[in-house]
């Protein structure tokens, strides 16, 4: 019954995807040619732009009370607003609409950039009217947005002298590639540009000059949640377009977004809360990375997720780890530069990352053993429940096991470490455990396999940490636990530069 249901739900979510994207999946080819502007006759004056664009500058923490609007060609809405040229200038524009309202995210993102930079001009780009069409119809009108902002900045700089250093712009979605061609096509350098998960569908693959590129802005940072392809269609775009990309998670499954997180939380048959929980989950990250301060989340320099997943890519030299989401920072001759991490389920979205070392020996009976290990570890602060190691395949004996290992809270300095192992017959539930262990209790000792690990070597990604932990026992049996502790074995080296205090 339950499997019927899953069935059911992924046959729902399929026909809203094709819904949503009904022109594109009749067509094998998804990087669907932009019209030119002549094609439907639209203006690209930016007077008669502004009937469908509206650049709202906000005032107050509520979306819902009106700003001052800032109108291209009317001077004096500049000092109607008080936009103010010695401070940043943040441009937050929206995606592809069904709904031809705000959601619910925009609120958050105005009201984080907000209380983070209290002073600076803080703009909403609306082009509702534009985007709340039939998805390629809002693909096509991407370029005029862009235009219109680009427009915009320009008479900003002709009448106050705007410098475009400090102009961010923060595109979710078609808001992204929107950003992109306004970067394109305004007079100059624009400062950064933030593309938060940037649709996939039309843009996959085109050209660098038709969606955004690292060419757009002085600094393009990407973050990117839901890359994970339907139908022959990518909701997020899949491929790197900025200086850094960043993947969170691997870009593909978002903690708290599978099937049941979601319809536990959604209304009954909302089944397009599945899709919007991963593809949104690149906004929620930047507005926690405006929020939580405390803890700025790192993302760290890895060819692929499979790399990073064996934990071999938590190194900060050279500029291979950075701040994710507004605390991202330029590096120097950088670009399409991938970048990992994994998060929380929900906010704040910050965890830390270990890198493990240890070297598994087949002491008896363990040529087939096929181990799972779990990990426990013990800080000054806190200590975590039992981990299961993810080896994606499988732990190797006689050979060094590398593997990364997340924790959702600050356990402070690590102390010891606990390790355990089990077979493929152990992992059967709890009951079924003590029957088999019952059962087998009258077996010998000498078939019972046996595993040697002397060593664990650790990495913490977010301090650059190394230390070596040691156990005075060193074979352990399925089932059994040893404990490793604090030692010296030359591997241990003062970190070249603290990040997180």
């Amino acid at each position: 019954m339950v499997e019927k249901s899953i069935r059911i739900a992924l046959c729902l979510l399929c026909f809203l995807l094709c819904h949503s994207f009904s022109a594109l999946a009749a067509t094998p080819d998804q990087n669907v040619q932009l019209k030119d502007d002549s094609e439907d006759g639209f203006s690209m004056e930016p007077v008669l732009l502004h009937d469908r664009i509206k650049y709202n500058m906000r005032k107050s923490l509520d979306l819902d009370d009106d700003g001052c609007y800032l109108q291209p060609g009317k001077k004096e809405s500049i000092e109607e607003c008080g936009f103010n040229t010695s401070v940043k200038t943040i441009l937050i524009i929206h995606g592809w609409t069904m709904s031809g309202m705000f959601e619910s995210w925009m609120h958050k993102l105005v009201a984080a950039v907000q209380r983070r930079e209290s002073e600076a001009n803080v703009v909403v780009v609306d082009w509702l009217g534009l985007a709340h069409q039939l998805y390629p119809d809002a693909v096509n009108h991407t370029h005029r947005v862009g235009q219109s902002i680009a427009n915009l900045l320009d008479w900003l700089q002709g009448e106050v002298q705007l410098q475009l250093e400090d102009v961010h712009m923060i595109g979710y979605s078609l808001g992204a590639h929107v950003a992109g061609y306004a970067g394109t096509f305004v007079n100059g350098n624009i400062g950064r540009i933030t593309g938060l998960d940037p649709a996939g569908p039309m843009f996959e693959g085109a050209e660098s000059h038709k969606k955004l590129s690292p060419d757009d802005a002085d600094f393009v940072d990407v973050l990117h949640t839901y890359t994970r392809g339907a139908l022959g269609v990518s909701i997020g775009i899949q491929e790197p377009i900025g200086h850094i990309d960043m993947y969170p998670n691997g870009g593909d499954v978002q903690p708290g977004c599978s099937l049941g997180d979601v319809l536990s939380t959604a209304a009954a048959g909302n089944f397009v809360e599945v899709m919007k929980c991963e593809h949104e989950r690149a906004v929620h990250l930047f507005v926690d990375s405006l929020m939580n301060m405390d803890h700025v989340s790192y993302a760290f320099q890895c060819t692929g997720p499979d790399r990073f997943k064996k934990g071999i890519c938590l190194s900060c030299r050279k500029n291979r780890c950075n701040g994710i989401g507004y605390n991202a920072k330029k590096m120097r001759k950088r670009r399409n530069s991938k970048m990992y991490l994994k998060t929380r389920a929900d906010t704040p979205f910050g965890g830390y990352h270990y890198q493990m070392k240890m070297h598994v020996f087949d002491r008896k009976n363990a040529d087939d053993a096929d181990p799972t290990f779990y990990v426990k570890l013990y800080g000054s602060h806190n200590d975590t429940d039992n981990l299961s190691v993810d080896i994606a395949d499988g732990v190797g004996l006689n050979l060094t096991n590398t593997f990364l290992v997340f924790t959702e809270e600050d356990i402070g300095d690590l102390l010891k470490i606990s390790l355990r192992w089990e077979g493929p017959s152990d992992s059967w539930s709890s009951v079924l455990k003590h029957l088999k262990s019952s059962f087998w209790s009258w077996s010998s000792s000498q078939n019972k396999k046996v595993l040697e690990v002397r060593r664990i070597r650790v990495k913490a990604g977010e301090t650059q940490k190394k230390f070596t932990f040691c156990a005075d026992k060193t074979e352990i049996s399925s089932g059994q636990e040893i404990t490793f502790i604090k030692c010296r074995d030359g591997w241990e080296v003062k970190p070249r530069k603290r990040l997180h205090y």
